[in-house]
């Protein structure tokens, strides 16, 4: 449960400025921490710090627990001597307002393979007996992670029911074999895991020693294609074949006439009771060694999720079935005292989903976007609001406010500005000014609406497969007025701990 009146922004950290073609967890990281501190936040969001899948999208990763290895500091790997300075010569095609991943991935994937060469071939004792203390401590799931990624590359990246039996079905022999026969590619992505962890450790640990606290992201779903399927098929509804014989997504709606078919293979909620749901409450512990609290998206699904046939082309034919409910979230509640969750309760939210919600005093999400179709009843409008709520202006998935603003219907733009008691200028502003003084005890901004950013700037468009997760901001871009105003607005709504003080 949240008691503190606080705020901070949503920002991925591959959204950062940086010289080789992304953001990622060298300087520029700790200079936005700096940059928090400076505009009186205390909350960094970021979303999934796992590896990109299709569309770039993190919230599609190859494991439920490994690092995107994208993020790793390349600067730091040379201050390690594992680089050289030819290896930080950045791409002359890298933009500083957009990625390019078909120039990012070759890229660093090529210095990541470089560096951990040179760490294996010259390795220094001491250092190398701190990476043998991580393998050791994360291997109930590093081995499998640099063993799928191993096979999977071997594979040219097939799904791994197209690999041979004795793999996809993972015959000890077959598997021993493969640890036998690559073991410097083996080597290579556990480095990669390691680089990623000791480097965000670091990161974290700068945040927290400021009073910058972080705010991470757990999809509820895995992908297919991923170590966590192929290494635990029994707590997923796989066919004979290692087929995903249901699958997730959700029903048609107001946005979507034929429903969202997102593909993800569903749990086995059966099997995962009688474990004690550890594979979940290894997730959890693992996200929470990452950040300070996590929001898990589309919490509804833990209540009754939208099962449709893995043959059928859209989500139209599926049907709903109940989720594990209170009981996984009573184990969570042992395992993590407190329970440091964020409950992600958007889109078709049931009085059940609100029952469990409450039950275990999670805060809920309220997006101001939302809040100016439906008249004065809408509970996205600020009057409505109840202290454990985190409120944003919008997310990730959203456009910024400025993109909505100017796409948004007459009729709603006229009840937005007698609600708000604004004429819309400068309406990213006002909209956060609602937030911080509304009795939320936490509001996040996403970093484009407190630079006042057309809708060309947004992170996602959910249903387009293409031009996602790309938008990146530059240090010249925040002006001195725009810290001041935010740290002023803090102070002004008792979300800043010199208002605490006072």
């Amino acid at each position: 449960m949240l008691t503190d009146r606080a705020s901070g922004i949503l920002l991925h950290p591959t959204s950062l400025p940086g010289t080789y073609g992304a953001g990622d967890f060298g300087s520029d990281a700790r200079k936005f921490i700096d940059w928090l501190v400076s505009a009186g936040q205390t909350y960094w969001q970021v979303l999934p710090l796992g590896e990109i899948g299709p569309g770039n999208s993190p919230y599609m990763s190859r494991s439920a627990f490994a690092g995107s290895i994208l993020l790793i500091d390349l600067a730091e790997l040379a201050s390690q001597g594992w680089l050289g300075d030819e290896d930080l010569k950045p791409h002359p095609g890298f933009r500083t307002d957009r990625i390019d991943f078909t120039l990012l991935q070759p890229f660093r994937m090529e210095r990541l393979r470089r560096a951990a060469r040179n760490f294996f071939a010259n390795r220094e004792d001491n250092v190398f007996w701190v990476y043998e203390e991580f393998c050791i401590a994360e291997s109930v799931w590093l081995e499998d992670y640099a063993l799928f990624m191993t096979i999977a590359e071997r594979e040219n990246w097939r799904e791994w029911d197209q690999w041979p039996k004795n793999l996809a079905h993972r015959d000890p022999q077959a598997l021993l074999s493969i640890k036998m026969s690559c073991p410097d590619e083996i080597g290579f992505w556990k480095f990669c895991q390691w680089s990623f962890s000791r480097q965000w450790s670091k990161l974290k640990q700068y945040a927290n020693e400021r009073g910058v606290r972080i705010i991470g992201d757990v999809p509820i779903f895995v992908a297919y294609q991923s170590a966590d399927v192929w290494a635990h098929q029994g707590l997923f509804e796989l066919d004979a074949n290692g087929r995903p014989s249901v699958v997730a997504g959700v029903p048609p709606d107001y946005f979507s006439k034929t429903g969202q078919l997102w593909g993800n293979p569903l749990y086995r909620w059966v099997i995962h009771e009688e474990t004690g749901f550890a594979w979940w409450i290894a997730r959890l512990r693992h996200a929470l060694q990452l950040a300070d609290l996590v929001r898990i998206d589309h919490f509804r699904g833990f209540v009754a999720y939208w099962e449709v046939p893995s043959s059928e082309t859209d989500a139209v034919n599926g049907r709903w079935v109940h989720g594990p409910g209170e009981k996984l979230f009573e184990a969570f509640e042992k395992a993590f005292p407190g329970l440091p969750i964020i409950a992600e309760d958007l889109g078709l939210i049931t009085p059940d989903v609100v029952e469990l919600r409450d039950k275990f005093k999670l805060p809920g999400m309220r997006i101001l976007q939302f809040a100016f179709g439906e008249g004065e009843g809408n509970h996205f409008l600020p009057h409505h609001y109840v202290q454990n709520t985190i409120a944003y202006t919008g997310t990730h998935d959203n456009d910024t406010t400025i993109g909505w603003w100017d796409s948004l219907p007459d009729h709603e733009k006229a009840f937005a500005r007698q609600y708000l008691d604004s004429d819309g200028e400068a309406i990213n502003w006002v909209m956060m000014s609602a937030l911080s003084k509304s009795v939320a005890n936490i509001v996040i901004f996403p970093m484009q609406d407190v630079l006042g950013l057309s809708g060309e700037h947004r992170m996602n468009f959910p249903g387009h497969p293409i031009g996602n997760w790309e938008w990146r901001f530059s240090w010249d871009q925040i002006k001195p007025e725009h810290t001041q105003a935010l740290a002023k607005m803090t102070t002004e709504y008792g979300r800043s701990d010199e208002s605490a003080l006072k």
